[in-house]
């Protein structure tokens, strides 16, 4: 099956992770199912800080450093901007999961690919 039929089909597309497919459905060529967009290495699981801009989100990812010489963690934080496709339309306060992908814009290399925990 070549890539314009799987597009025309209505079904989504595997993309090689374990996601569940967005119910809803896009014509949009960015979307990793319904478009033709790969996606590949890292996979972070972050919530919405911001989805004021058109198709895209921030998304704060929580994590704890080491700090070697007080023998203690500390608690950090990191940003990321992702692509947000029309199927998976994440909100401010949505916990999603992003992938890596190509680089779409200055900012912008991961991919959400699925809403809710």
């Amino acid at each position: 099956m070549s890539k314009r039929q799987t597009e025309s089909s209505g079904k989504a597309r595997n993309i090689g992770i374990e996601v569940k497919a967005p119910k809803s459905e896009c014509q949009d060529g960015k979307c990793p199912f319904h478009g033709t967009l790969p996606v590949r290495g890292i996979i972070v699981k972050g919530r919405v800080v911001s989805a004021r801009a058109t198709k895209s989100v921030v998304i704060e990812k929580n994590y704890f450093h080491w700090v070697q010489k007080y023998q203690r963690y500390e608690r950090r934080h990191s940003r990321i901007s992702a692509y947000n496709p029309e199927c998976v339309a994440a909100k401010e306060g949505d916990f999603v999961t992003i992938a890596e992908c190509r680089p779409l814009s200055k900012t912008k290399a991961f991919v959400v690919v699925e809403k809710g925990e």
